[in-house]
């Protein structure tokens, strides 16, 4: 406290001797001061230690055949045991004078240290799933080094979540789970957990920042964090300044394994529905509205006559899914789900799969120029091998037919034909338009589009002849849109593309 008063002290003063004319506080109500540092983290360290625990899991490695010989461990660059071993396992190798590698090399056990946190004094620990990943044993030792054997309650692959359970013959001291929505970037935290086996370690930092999508799956919602974070700190706790967990300690950032003051944890507001679920049904249960969606860019917006570039497109909807079923359409553009707003593509499967299974949830959607409510019941979401392909188009026979010239977008396009259908492996149920040609420099050309792909809708109407794209192309003009939309059939699935128009109907030409 004394320090913080220090400080400001010594700025009101530099300010004062470096001009007079402006007051020293002139701007105070507006200047945003940050609270002091706590004197010290140890009353709080004391008290949460005993609930966070080392977990240790092994499996066995298959043996390796013969003349193959042991794997290189991974060093930081530079360090003195690369060397080292590298000299160890030329020994060793098949042919190596000395080394014996004829013979088959034995079963050997691989283990994984980890991190984990008791959140029932009955003995339910929350650890990450990728810490007990393929373990055929899992152990847990408490801060009294107490070793346990763990049975694993549940997983959580999507969210990187396990629960474990051990008996004691004593009540376990406990930590609870706190709000992470009401953590700030620049808060206080505090990590603890088991850094390359060591034990109980603690680290201190702030909210780096809230929000993080590192890539790791479709539910990345990430609290960043400098407080130390490294390899074996996986699946430990983030506290809050009132010791409750806030983060489970995840992933880094580091080119070289070590921490470098970036590192991500999966907030508490998620985990705390994951786990509930693990407990009662051994997997999560998250909500499932079956579409397929793609990012709402300008063009596709403008085309469309919305006011701002936000939401997620429809691209696909699951054959028998809450979406089929509440009449969600392909082309529409999901604005809202539950009251919650759909700002882009990536909100959506957080948002529908914290949702509770069976709940009906109002969703608002864009369509025809206008925003209307649909009501959809969420189903639960099938396992990922169990998910259905993308829906297989259906057909409509039509006669081979000569390619017609769309004015302006630098295509041509053509009628499904069993002709073209064989040129371009097309599926035996295709419909739509098929195109034949896209010339350079147009349009067309500069949205990747090519020979082969299958234009099914323009402007979210269905086309089965060139004429059908034509009118629509056309009255798309006639409503000065700037593009045109087409849902595209290609290679890798379906998507929508926009089409610049050009005014009169006309190509352009390379300048």
């Amino acid at each position: 406290m004394r320090l913080y008063r220090s400080t400001v002290a010594r700025a009101v003063l530099l300010g004062a001797s470096l001009s007079l004319a402006v007051p020293p506080f002139a701007l105070a109500p507006e200047t945003a001061l940050a609270r002091p540092a706590p004197d010290s983290f140890a009353d709080l360290a004391q008290k949460l230690l005993p609930a966070v625990v080392n977990v240790s899991s092994s499996q066995v490695i298959a043996s390796r055949g013969p003349g193959v010989g042991p794997e290189m461990p991974i060093f930081p660059p530079g360090s003195p045991f690369e060397q080292f071993f590298k000299d160890f396992l030329n020994r060793n190798r098949p042919g190596q004078r000395g080394g014996n590698n004829d013979q088959p090399q034995p079963e050997r056990r691989a283990q994984s240290l980890g991190s984990g946190f008791i959140i029932d004094p009955s003995g339910y620990i929350v650890t990450n799933n990728h810490v007990i990943e393929g373990a055929d044993e899992v152990s847990v030792t408490l801060q009294d080094n107490t070793t346990l054997k763990a049975k694993i309650v549940g997983r959580d692959e999507s969210g990187d979540l396990a629960l474990l359970k051990v008996n004691s013959d004593k009540p376990l001291p406990t930590v609870p789970f706190g709000d992470s929505g009401a953590m700030r970037v620049g808060d206080w935290v505090l990590a603890i957990g088991n850094p390359f086996g060591l034990g109980g370690t603690v680290t201190a930092g702030i909210v780096s920042a809230r929000g993080r999508d590192i890539h790791q799956g479709q539910y990345d919602d990430f609290i960043q964090t400098d407080a130390a974070i490294n390899r074996g700190n996986s699946g430990g706790p983030l506290f809050n300044m009132d010791g409750q967990v806030i983060g489970i300690n995840t992933a880094i950032f580091s080119p070289s394994g070590g921490s470098i003051g970036i590192g991500f944890s999966i907030p508490s507001n998620m985990a705390k529905k994951v786990v509930s679920d693990l407990r009662e049904y051994g997997h999560a249960r998250r909500g499932w509205l079956g579409v397929k969606i793609q990012q709402v860019t300008p063009d596709i917006a403008e085309s469309l006559g919305l006011k701002d570039a936000a939401g997620a497109m429809v691209a696909g909807v699951t054959d028998g899914g809450p979406a089929e079923k509440a009449k969600i359409h392909n082309g529409d553009i999901i604005l809202k789900f539950d009251g919650q707003d759909v700002k882009e593509m990536h909100n959506l499967p957080r948002i529908v799969g914290d949702a509770a299974v069976g709940k009906e949830v109002p969703v608002v959607l864009w369509r025809d120029g206008k925003e209307l409510t649909v009501q959809t019941v969420l189903a639960e979401r099938p396992a990922d091998d169990k998910l259905a392909a993308a829906d297989q188009p259906g057909g409509h026979p039509s006669d081979t037919t000569k390619p017609t010239d769309i004015a302006g977008l630098g295509l041509k396009v053509a009628p499904v034909s069993q002709e073209l259908k064989d040129k371009f492996q097309l599926n035996g149920e295709q419909k739509g338009v098929v195109i034949t040609d896209v010339a350079p420099n147009t349009p067309a050309s500069e949205r990747g589009l090519k020979p082969g792909d299958v234009i099914m809708e323009v402007q979210q109407n269905e086309v089965a002849s060139a004429a059908d794209v034509q009118k629509q192309v056309e009255a798309a003009r006639k409503a000065d849109r700037k593009n045109v939309l087409m849902l595209i059939q290609r290679e890798g699935g379906v998507q929508y593309v926009p089409l610049t128009l050009s005014k009169g109907g006309k190509d352009k030409q390379p300048g």
